[in-house]
């Protein structure tokens, strides 16, 4: 007998900006796979009864490894039960959806996407600005500040980067932001461009700074905090 997982996206951590979907398939649930973002407050709408297994991943902590998470997916959905993968922000931004995807096909699990408001959006909203405008910002892009290897990726199209009408977001981006400054720099993107950095979006750590991309990587290193960090930089991440 076959279950049935629901990729659910918890949002940035307020419970207040899970959807109405989110709740009732947390309400349901009889097993819910979460992240460590995904954990405390969220978890308070999860059905009391429901089996709750954490499988987040930290940089610099012990975590479960991929193939064990998909394992223990694929293992519950065949017990015949109704299973949460819990992801933090939107599951498909950076949360290695594709790969717990993937396992399930392989087994015949269905499963259905639950989409969620990701950090980017919450920290604009946070700091009061739009992620577009007509004119001067009429491209968002998203990337990801470390490849597998935790490094820079080397593969960056830097030309899209340095695009000074782009706004442009960094997730986990905190240890390398000041290699791709530099890069950033040497291929034309002024040294005063706007950034803002966001610490805890959404949560009670939450804490918003306006710098430049030339500032953070003076800035970064000294920063001793556990939150997850976005750097969102572009023509609309200035004060005002």
């Amino acid at each position: 007998m076959s279950g049935f997982v629901s990729f659910v996206s918890s949002g940035p951590g307020d419970p207040e900006l899970l959807t109405v979907k989110a709740v009732k398939r947390l309400e349901r649930a009889e097993a819910i796979l979460f992240d460590d973002l995904s954990s405390g407050p969220i978890l308070s709408h999860a059905n009391p009864e429901a089996d709750l297994v954490g499988v987040g991943k930290r940089a610099g902590r012990p975590s479960p490894k991929q193939d064990h998470v998909s394992k223990l997916l694929v293992e519950y959905a065949q017990s015949g039960a109704q299973v949460v993968r819990l992801k933090s922000g939107d599951s498909g931004v950076f949360g290695r959806l594709e790969e717990e995807i993937t396992a399930l096909r392989a087994a015949g699990i269905p499963f259905e996407i639950v989409p969620g408001i990701t950090a980017a959006s919450a920290a604009a909203a946070a700091a009061g600005i739009p992620l577009t405008r007509r004119m001067t910002a009429r491209r968002l892009q998203f990337i990801t500040g470390h490849d597998v290897t935790g490094d820079l990726p080397d593969d960056l199209n830097m030309a899209a980067l340095a695009d000074p009408e782009a706004t442009t977001v960094v997730y986990m981006g905190k240890r390398t932001f000041a290699a791709l400054a530099t890069l950033l720099m040497d291929n034309g993107l002024p040294a005063e461009t706007p950034a803002l950095l966001a610490l805890g979006v959404s949560t009670p750590e939450q804490h918003l700074m306006h710098h430049t991309i030339g500032d953070l990587p003076r800035l970064l290193p000294k920063m001793d905090t556990n939150a997850p960090v976005l750097i969102l930089y572009g023509p609309l991440a200035k004060a005002e």
